[in-house]
């Protein structure tokens, strides 16, 4: 697929999932801006900057374009859009992908909610969601002068389910309800918005996690994990979609959405949706009956069963004290 002559806004994509989407957007040809705080001092591009992966983006065929923003000031994202209207003159796709709190979702596994700072909340949703929307109040200007646009919000399985803590999961289930309701607004005006649920997708931040996870918490994760480019063939995908307000106001799962559009991993094989039946058996079953995993057939079960198997694994973090087990619960 092509999105040569599209231009797109991708924000918080200095590492993990924003860097893959931005990267795969490269691939398709795309104009992309690369937005974040974090910048490269003095005269070389330093590694995890914003200029690292606008270089990424050239390289892979796009066109980079990095623009320092702090995503939980209002100011400095409408100066971002005010930006992207004279530079480029319009705004094919924005990915609201910027988020501040998953460094506390790590380091704050085994607490529950009454035991961490209030602040915390404002700083979980502050970015993630309150700065969603103000970039999606630019965003709309822009694409509705044209009649024509897509607004990705990444979300998460956290919106139908407990996982990690209360500040994550209200945050991902009202930035659903955010895409649902803007997606009504938006619709007559031919722009589409979708929320996408990526996995547990192998950031920087996520695997040092995983190296010190207990055994089964790394099997857990190791059943579930995915690369951050499976999300950007999902949005490169939705974004070349001629017919995507019919998926507009919905959820898609990037891994599904993926593979859909065709995509296939270094080894050949197609992505699995994390609510297979094949991934939950890897989850579930002890090492010795594995192999089994492999013959269970790679359908997706429902979505109202993910929530029951969230809480499980959520409710284990709060009761072993984290990924490291450290109140030395068995899990």
């Amino acid at each position: 697929m092509t999105l040569s002559g599209k231009v797109a806004l991708v924000t918080g994509a200095t590492r993990g999932v924003g860097r893959g989407i931005a990267r795969v957007l490269g691939e398709a040809a795309a104009t992309v801006y690369v937005t974040g705080r974090t910048t490269s001092k003095g005269g070389s591009i330093e590694p995890g900057t914003i200029e690292s992966v606008a270089a990424e983006v050239e390289a892979s065929g796009g066109r980079g374009l990095p623009v320092r923003c702090d995503h939980a000031d209002p100011g400095e994202i409408a100066a971002l859009f005010a930006r992207i209207a004279k530079e480029s003159g319009r705004l094919d796709l924005l990915v609201n992908n910027a988020h501040s709190g998953l460094a506390d979702v790590v380091e704050d596994a085994g607490r529950r909610f009454f035991e961490l700072d209030p602040e915390r909340f404002r700083r979980m949703n502050g970015v993630g969601l309150e700065g969603h929307y103000v970039a999606c109040v630019h965003a709309a200007r822009m694409m509705v002068e044209r009649r024509s646009g897509l607004i990705v919000n990444v979300s998460s399985f956290g919106s139908v389910g407990y996982l990690f803590d209360v500040a994550y999961g209200t945050g991902k289930a009202a930035l659903d309800r955010l895409t649902a309701d803007m997606a009504r607004e938006l619709r007559p005006y031919g722009v589409a918005v979708v929320s996408l649920w990526p996995g547990f997708v192998w950031t920087e931040t996520m695997l040092p996690v995983r190296s010190n996870a207990t055994p089964a918490y790394r099997k857990t994760l190791d059943a579930y994990g995915e690369s951050s480019v499976v999300s950007g063939h999902a949005v490169a995908g939705l974004a070349a979609d001629k017919r995507i307000l019919r998926r507009s106001g919905r959820v898609h799962v990037a891994a599904e959405i993926a593979a859909r559009h065709g995509f296939r991993d270094a080894s050949g094989l197609r992505p699995l949706s994390p609510r297979s039946l094949r991934r939950l058996a890897r989850a579930l079953l002890p090492e010795k009956w594995q192999r089994l995993a492999k013959l269970t057939p790679p359908i997706n079960v429902p979505f109202f069963l993910v929530g029951p198997a969230l809480t499980r694994f959520s409710e284990a973090l709060k009761v072993s004290g984290g990924y490291r087990g450290e109140s030395g619960g068995k899990v």
